[in-house]
């Protein structure tokens, strides 16, 4: 549990009365984007307030009224969720920066080029980013603005998430080191080892990934390896 000194205040005013809860900043934003997390690892008080500041506790009447019970973690949970997480700036300035590397990555590594089929530079993305004005919101889940942000990027930078299923045939030498790796990557679908030692495989992985997966391969292997693209999806 977090003490009262390092919390931050989540408030939530609804029906003119305002409810303040004293919570862990990471666990709080964590609940909030859906993960399960315990409300004893969030809350520094196991109370709801009308004003934390001065310690005035909420009266039960009113939260009965409201969220219709007086049970304390529920309606923590509620004003997480629903209210207002009071962050410093220079916090909301590190969660953004954080969410924006994640939202690139992610491009990055599934999209490509729709007339080359090949994965935009981080680069390009960044720039698209600042061209189409698109601003990171640092309560929303990475998932959910990498939807808004390719809406707002294509029609600056064509983009298209492909998923490539692909054969790979490794020699005995390298194989078992190239097992790892290949894993790493991708989803193995099928594979044999081969009479002569050879391991033959069919992965699946994100088109963005395809010319790193080779080149981590082609490295291992002193480009001794075979590979087909049997499907694009």
């Amino acid at each position: 549990m977090v003490t009262v000194d390092q919390a931050i205040i989540a408030r939530l005013k609804i029906h003119e009365q305002n409810f303040e809860i004293l919570v862990d900043c990471n666990n709080a934003l964590a609940l909030r984007e859906g993960k399960s997390i315990d409300m004893r690892d969030i809350l520094a008080a196991m109370k709801v307030f009308s004003d934390a500041k001065k310690g005035l506790e909420a009266s039960e009447t009113a939260m009965k009224q409201i969220f219709g019970t007086n049970d304390v973690e529920e309606i923590a949970k509620t004003i997480i969720q629903k209210g207002e997480i009071q962050l410093t700036q220079d916090y909301r300035e590190k969660l953004r920066e954080e969410k924006r590397k994640q939202v690139i990555t992610i491009i990055h590594r599934n999209g490509v080029d729709p007339k080359t089929h090949l994965p935009h530079p981080p680069q390009r993305i960044e720039n698209a980013f600042v061209e189409a004005k698109f601003h990171i919101d640092e309560f929303k889940p990475v998932q959910e603005q990498v939807h808004e942000a390719l809406k707002k990027l294509r029609p600056i930078l064509p983009i298209k998430f492909e998923v490539k299923e692909i054969a790979i045939k490794i020699p005995p030498e390298f194989a078992p080191k190239c097992y790892s790796t290949v894993k790493s990557f991708s989803t193995i679908l099928r594979e044999e080892w081969q009479t002569n030692g050879y391991w033959v495989a069919v992965v699946e992985l994100p088109g963005g990934m395809e010319n790193d997966f080779y080149d981590k391969l082609n490295k291992i292997c002193h480009g001794n390896v075979e590979s087909k693209i049997l499907k694009v999806k």
